[in-house]
């Protein structure tokens, strides 16, 4: 179950929300992020959104993928990374940055959701601008491993 999402690039991330209790990440939910995304993009990266210069890249989940988030994504030209079906190694939320902020977290202990939430953000926003830098390499030369695997499945340790 998603609880967190986060949309980052090489310079750190550019939104994050929560999602809210009992909220179903469906297709229209994904819609309303991509909204707040794209605004949050227009502010943070001006140059970017300018020359129409910044893509998405997610994770292939059903809802993400959906031919109602599709049109909206054509509808409003973005640019979107291709993600393999089945290729969590080559997310680079699944394979930085996830586990990183798991690792920080992992073992304390929190009263409410607005400890975790709050504690989270804190965290998210510690990460530094090189380490993003480094994952964004790492998620290259994984991309060219995969390429050269002809996308035959392989551990992601074997990858760095």
């Amino acid at each position: 179950m998603k609880v967190m999402l986060v949309f980052f690039d090489w310079q750190g991330i550019s939104h994050h929300e929560f999602v809210p209790r009992g909220q179903t990440v469906d297709k229209e939910f994904c819609v309303a992020v991509l909204k707040r995304l794209r605004e949050a993009v227009r502010r943070k990266r001006p140059q970017l959104w300018t020359n129409q210069s910044w893509v998405l890249h997610d994770d292939n989940a059903p809802a993400h993928s959906s031919s109602f988030v599709r049109n909206f994504l054509a509808k409003n030209e973005t640019t979107v990374v291709p993600q393999p079906s089945y290729s969590p190694d080559l997310a680079p939320a699944d394979f930085f940055l996830f586990p990183k902020l798991k690792s920080i977290l992992k073992g304390r202990r929190f009263d409410t959701n607005d400890e975790i939430q709050k504690n989270s953000t804190n965290e998210l926003f510690a990460v530094p601008k090189e380490a993003f830098q480094k994952a964004f390499q790492r998620w290259q030369k994984r991309w060219e491993r995969f390429v050269a695997s002809e996308g035959n499945y392989f551990e992601g340790d074997k990858l760095e």
